[in-house]
């Protein structure tokens, strides 16, 4: 069966996106069969995966809104195990029309469910709110990945999310738990991002991922060529990292597993 992860902080340009496509494109070179899931209504996960669907293209918002089936909505993308729901900035509306809807916060779940054994992992790329979207996104996650910016207000308004995690545990999703936090934009001759990474180990200890997301230009550059930055420019920095993170998440799995076991 396979794993539904939320990418989610409420935090804008902490590296979401940039996570969420790039970390599903290492995964599905490493064999894995994946599907993102572009839950922000500014769809960048969608063109910077390359893709560009048709007005007329099913999206997230049908799926959320119309209950169209997801195995209708997904399209493939030009790297073999990595599929996509895009997204289009109509799913702004989604945060209205789902509001008076009975059991509004587990559309997504059920949207996901018939799909989920598709796949061995399936990303959602949350939007930088907490609005209903992104409850709905942690309510279908089994985890949550947390990206951390290595900057000075990093560790802001994660106590929030914190807490959202913790009413939707209680209320909505039992099994939710925290997949681990990211420190992304990380630059190793800064004092201070060194001062952050120690923080959050202090604070959160194995939580953390080992890798760590640095700062650089192909990893910025790579979605404005429609390309996750392990096709854009494989040998660098960033595409090194997100390869290596890919790797720890199914390592960090496979423990699990066998303690389960």
């Amino acid at each position: 069966m396979g794993k539904i992860i939320a990418i989610a902080n409420q935090k804008g340009g902490v590296g979401k996106t940039t996570t969420a496509f790039n970390l599903g494109a290492c995964l599905s070179l490493e064999g894995k069969r994946v599907l993102l899931v572009d839950a922000d209504p500014q769809a960048n996960a969608t063109s910077g995966i390359g893709m560009e669907p048709a007005p007329t293209d099913p999206s997230v918002y049908e799926c959320l809104v119309e209950g169209y089936p997801a195995k209708d909505a997904i399209m493939h993308t030009s790297m073999e195990n990595l599929d996509i729901i895009c997204s289009r900035i109509d799913l702004v509306g989604a945060e209205v029309e789902l509001t008076g809807r009975k059991d509004r916060e587990r559309v997504l779940l059920q949207t996901l469910a018939p799909v989920k054994d598709m796949y061995d992992f399936i990303l959602i790329d949350c939007s930088p709110s907490l609005g209903i979207i992104t409850v709905n996104a942690l309510t279908a996650a089994d985890s949550v990945l947390i990206p951390v910016q290595a900057e000075y207000f990093a560790l802001e308004g994660i106590a929030q999310l914190l807490n959202t995690i913790r009413i939707v545990k209680s209320r909505l999703r039992p099994q939710l738990e925290i997949e681990g936090f990211l420190l992304t934009m990380y630059d190793a001759r800064l004092r201070l991002a060194n001062q952050i990474y120690e923080e959050l180990k202090g604070h959160f200890g194995k939580m953390v991922f080992d890798t760590v997301i640095p700062r650089n230009i192909r990893l910025s550059e790579s979605p404005s060529h429609g390309l996750p930055v392990i096709l854009y420019d494989p040998d660098s920095r960033g595409a090194i990292a997100y390869t290596e993170l890919g790797r720890e998440l199914v390592a960090r799995n496979r423990a699990k597993e066998k303690v389960a076991k």
